[in-house]
C-alpha cells in the first residue's frame, strides 16, 4: 500500500495529489474495480485478446 508523509510546509492538498499519483502509478485502483466482479477466464482471455488487437491497430496506425 502507497504511504505518503505530509512534508513540512505542504498542504494537505499537495500531499493527496501526490498519493493520488503514487495509486494510479502502482496500479491500485485499476487492480480494485478489476476485481469488483468475478470475471469468468474465458471472458478474461476474450477482453486481453481485444485489448492486444486494439493496441496493434493503434500502433500500425502510427
Amino acid at each position: 500500500m502507497p504511504r505518503v508523509e505530509v512534508r513540512e510546509d505542504e498542504s494537505l492538498e499537495k500531499a493527496l495529489r501526490r498519493f493520488k499519483r503514487m495509486l494510479e502509478r502502482e496500479g491500485v485502483l485499476k487492480q480494485l474495480k478489476a476485481r469488483k466482479h468475478y470475471e469468468k477466464p474465458s471472458e478474461r482471455k476474450r477482453r486481453e485478446l481485444r485489448q492486444a488487437i486494439s493496441r496493434r491497430a493503434r500502433s500500425t496506425e502510427q
